[in-house]
């Protein structure tokens, strides 16, 4: 998963919609402000969200919107009705991909809620692209737990023999009392429950959290509970952001109110740290260069851990640089 800079993904000057996600935001071509390779579908609609990783991908809508959309944090789908895009929509973005995106081995499932589609139109979309782009070897997904928790470990497993391979789970936090503050669907145990269960069917998880998302005033609980959560998922990737709250959505709301107290660049430097100590993968990497963060790591774990937790010390001490805030998001 590439760190993005400033100019990645979204032409500068662009409005930041999509902060608080390991995301970039593609405008709509009546904006003139594409940059190369962001747009790689056919009738996207609205505002389209997809994971860095994904820059060089097909993206294919299935969904608009997402079925839950009551987080507090999230601006990304506010405004957009979930529904899910009639086949023949479909068709047309598949035979469109076939002849004009055709030396492209990555695809994407867009909404942020593809995986709420029904098992057997789930499986026969990933024939079909089996069928029509058979040169595409990856196929992501964004996930939910509440979308994972409406499929059985072996319809999961039947959707990794037909080509989807790697979910990207938002957990944001590991605290009961953040997610429900926040209005997540689902509690720690639930999302750790369906996490568990992606993974015995064979599919890899990018798992993302979100530094800050307590505030200042639950900021020591917020960290560790979520480190211990990715401990116990143990993701292929997981994902550290720093919270950024978007104006219009709920949590803008209560922060005008003085109801949440965000955290400063030192109150995030010190979540992260108390992350990173809590988080134990094996074999995992660990991520905090999105272009929200202060400082950026990218960290194989265990390994790195020791010297990763050293850098994040030296910057709480003032001893490593961090990001100008002109390069983040801000």
């Amino acid at each position: 998963m590439p760190a993005l800079g400033r100019d990645d993904n979204v032409e500068p000057g662009a409005a930041p919609l999509a902060h608080c996600f390991s995301c970039a935001l593609t405008p709509g071509p009546a904006k003139g402000r594409l940059a190369p390779m962001t747009l790689l579908g056919h009738d996207l609609q609205g505002q389209v969200i997809r994971p860095p990783a994904e820059a060089e991908s097909i993206l294919l809508q299935v969904t608009l919107g997402c079925s839950h959309n009551k987080c507090a944090f999230c601006p990304a789908y506010k405004g957009k009705r979930f529904a899910i895009r009639p086949p023949q929509a479909i068709r047309a973005a598949l035979d469109h991909a076939a002849e004009h995106l055709s030396d492209l081995r990555r695809l994407f499932l867009c909404d942020g809620d593809a995986l709420i589609l029904p098992q057997d139109r789930l499986e026969s979309l990933l024939r079909d692209i089996r069928e029509r782009l058979p040169q595409v070897t990856r196929i992501s997904s964004y996930a939910n737990a509440k979308a994972l928790s409406r499929k059985t470990e072996a319809e999961l497993a039947r959707l990794r023999s037909l080509g989807l391979s790697t979910l990207y789970l938002g957990l944001e936090s590991g605290d009961d009392q953040v997610l429900s503050d926040m209005h997540k669907w689902g509690d720690a145990h639930e999302h750790l429950r369906q996490a568990a269960k992606a993974k015995a069917a064979g599919l890899k998880l990018s798992v993302t959290v979100l530094l800050g998302l307590g505030g200042r005033d639950r900021a020591r609980e917020h960290a560790q509970a979520t480190g211990r959560a990715l401990s116990r998922m143990d993701p292929e990737q997981a994902a550290a952001l720093a919270l950024m709250i978007v104006p219009g959505t709920p949590l803008a709301e209560r922060l005008e109110r003085g109801e949440f107290h965000p955290q400063d660049d030192q109150g995030l430097l010190q979540e992260l740290y108390w992350l990173l100590e809590a988080t134990d993968l094996y074999g995992g990497l660990f991520f905090s260069n999105h272009a929200s963060n202060p400082l950026r790591l990218r960290l194989r774990l265990p390994r790195d851990k020791a010297s990763g937790l050293a850098l994040v010390q030296a910057a709480l001490d003032g001893q490593a640089p961090l990001v100008p805030q002109s390069y983040r998001r801000l």
